[in-house]
Parts: structure tokens; C-alpha cells; sequence
């Protein structure tokens, strides 16, 4: 679970941004100030920040130089309606790690989040989900069953990994929804069924039960 500094004044993006950061396992906290963000970063108890631009007081530009100027390393991913190539420039060069425009969506948010996350690993600490005969390589991207490579989409890499989090909990589909997809997607869709498919097509359908009325739980077919 990361400490997430988000940095955001517009109420409803900060909401949306730290719900979707709590349902995918993090752990956000949320201000509304360049001198809050200030604040929090200094205390050094965060892994990453997602930092608005356009803040009531000091802009983020001053918020990440002053951070830097002070050699304080935590990852930053700016938020941003600045489009302009300038502003992209100007936040890279003044140290951000990532730069987003908004309107967003927030799987795309979330995987620049976990990459960031992932590039903060310290040498010979695990990058492996394992469950059973399952196994995800987080950094190389690698999907294996009982020691055989299986080629997943990008979101199906994302649903089993969600899966290998919680192996043997019911998942709902309203959570994995949450979690893969982003709480921008709609609720209503089958979207999350139809993705089940396709992986249990990849990994061997005895590895994801359906719970009926409840969703989908990951279990190990040898146990």
C-alpha cells in the first residue's frame, strides 16, 4: 500500500482521483494548497504525488521547485489543464516524473501511478505475484501458468493482477470495475464478464470461479 499526496482544489477531481487511488489498494490523502502540499511532502511519509497546476495560492511549478531545490526526490505526477507544450516542458525540466492533461481518464492515471511506484522498488525486493500455478512479473510485464508465457492485453494483465492481490477473496464486479477500469466507466456495463472470459480463455478457466450474485474469486484448482 503507497502513501499518495494528491494536490488538487477542484472538489469533484479530488474525490474522484482519491476514491479510485483507495479502491486499487493505495492509501491517498488529499489537500487543496501549494503550502499543504508543502506541508505534507516535508514530512517524508509519502511514495508519490499527483500535483495540480493551478492551485489558490502558490502553482504547482513553485510547489515541485521548492521541493527539488530542497533534494527531496518523491516521485511527482503532474495534473494538469495546462496543455501548452511550454507548461510540459516546464514541468518536466523542473523535475515532475510524468506529466497528464486533464480531462483524464483514471486507468491512465493509475498506470503511470503504479510504474512510478515500480520504479522506486529497491534492488532485490520482490516484483512477483504468485498464486498457485500464477505468476505476474511486474517489471518485465510477464504472465506465466505452471512455468508457460501467456500473452495478456494490457487490462487483462490488470484484472489478474488485481486477482493475485486478493487471491481467494470474492471480488465484485463493481470492485474490479474500480479497479481496473476506473470509476469513469460505466457502472452498467458487462465489460468486467466479458474480460473474465477472455483470461480464463488464457489461463485456464478453473482459476476464476464465479461466486453467484457475488462475482469472481481466484483459487488455486491443485489445493
Amino acid at each position: 500500500m503507497a502513501q499518495i499526496l494528491i494536490v488538487e482544489d477542484e472538489p469533484g477531481i479530488a474525490s474522484f482521483v482519491t476514491k479510485g487511488l483507495r479502491a486499487a489498494g493505495h492509501q491517498p490523502t488529499a489537500v487543496t494548497t501549494g503550502a499543504d502540499a508543502l506541508t505534507h511532502a516535508r514530512t517524508g511519509g509519502y511514495d508519490l504525488m499527483v500535483l495540480d497546476i493551478g492551485l489558490p495560492d502558490v502553482d504547482g511549478f513553485e510547489v515541485l521547485r521548492q521541493l527539488r531545490g530542497e533534494g527531496s526526490a518523491l516521485p511527482v505526477i503532474i495534473l494538469t489543464a495546462r496543455t501548452s507544450v511550454d507548461d510540459t516542458v516546464a514541468a518536466l525540466e523542473g523535475g515532475a516524473d510524468d506529466y497528464m492533461a486533464k480531462p483524464f481518464r483514471f486507468e491512465e492515471l493509475l498506470a503511470r501511478v503504479r510504474l512510478r511506484l515500480r520504479q522506486d522498488v529497491a534492488p532485490g525486493e520482490t516484483t512477483t505475484l504468485a498464486a498457485g500455478p500464477l505468476s505476474l512479473d511486474l517489471r518485465t510485464r510477464r504472465a506465466s501458468v505452471e512455468g508457460r508465457e501467456v500473452d495478456l492485453s494490457a487490462r487483462e494483465f490488470a484484472l489478474l493482477e488485481t486477482f493475485l492481490t486478493h487471491p481467494g477473496q470474492v471480488l465484485s464486479r463493481e470492485q474490479l470495475l474500480s479497479r481496473v477500469w476506473g470509476y469513469d466507466f460505466d457502472p452498467g456495463s458487462n465489460v468486467v464478464d466479458v474480460y473474465v472470459r477472455y483470461l480464463r480463455r488464457k489461463i485456464g478457466a478453473e482459476h476464476v470461479v464465479t461466486v453467484r450474485g457475488m462475482g469472481y474469486r481466484l483459487v488455486d484448482p491443485r489445493a
